[in-house]
């Protein structure tokens, strides 16, 4: 019998905060380097960032002889592990579609993560969200930024958990693109906030680093963000993507998995 996975969502109802990078870069991370096996579930519909991402990385990987080669040298390590399955859905169908893919994996997943939609204005999002066993929520030193995320996580907390029928287990705020320039000061007093609010916050914090946009490309520059490819180890350093999923398998899992 396949094992239950666990269900996470990188939510904010804020567009820019990094939601959709972050899970493509920990779901490649999980399951290229740390050998889990992932899913990802983009129901972002219309954008669609995630799907489109990986038939972008699908259509160079079989064009580009670098990449071929890449991916070749990858399976052979991974001892023909597959990239990781992303599934094209929507608010409405994403936890059936999650169900389906476990269904028809081969081995099933230890992690689902979801990419959603940033509205609450959603039927088919509250559902889905009451079905996450964890939420993070990105966070920038911005007020615009910090309001709206705390108040989509009140929101959640007082409709969705505090119902009795959702399956989260605990929601956290992560803090990401930090400028090493900005003052701690500001840091300090949002965090107060946070911890009036009884919200926790993750211990690792992400930089604010242009490495996080850099995709395949025809110059085959070290890659960072990629669904068939693990961040390069040369732009790993300094990231923190390696600490931050350090970190969650902890809070997820009670398991390093070093």
């Amino acid at each position: 019998m396949k094992k239950e996975p666990i269900y996470v969502a990188f939510s904010t109802q804020k567009g820019g905060a990094g939601k959709t990078t972050l899970t493509a870069l920990i779901a490649s991370y999980l399951h290229y380097e740390r050998d889990y096996n992932v899913a990802i579930i983009d129901c972002d519909f219309p954008q669609l960032s995630i799907y489109n991402m990986r038939e972008r990385d699908l259509a160079m990987a079989l064009e580009d002889e670098f990449y071929r080669g890449m991916a070749y040298e990858q399976f052979t390590r991974l001892e023909g592990k597959k990239a990781y399955t992303v599934v094209r859905s929507n608010t409405d169908n994403a936890i059936a579609d999650a169900e389906k893919a476990v269904e028809e994996s081969e081995k099933g997943f230890d992690i689902i993560f979801f990419d959603l939609p940033g509205t609450m204005n959603n039927r088919g999002l509250i559902h889905t969200l009451a079905h996450m066993d964890y939420i993070i929520a990105p966070i920038a030193a911005s007020r615009v930024v910090m309001e709206s995320t705390l108040d989509y996580l009140i929101t959640v907390r007082e409709n969705i958990v505090a119902s009795g029928k959702s399956n989260i287990k605990a929601m956290y705020l992560l803090w990401n693109l930090v400028d090493g320039r900005e003052k701690s000061e500001l840091y300090e007093v949002y965090e107060g906030v946070i911890r009036e609010l009884e919200f926790p916050l993750l211990k690792t914090f992400l930089p604010n680093s242009v490495r996080f946009r850099r995709e395949q490309n025809i110059d085959h520059k070290p890659l960072f963000l990629s669904t068939l490819f693990p961040p390069d180890k040369s732009l790993l350093k300094g990231s923190n993507i390696d600490t931050l999923t350090g970190e969650l398998l902890e809070l997820l899992t009670g398991n390093r998995h070093e």
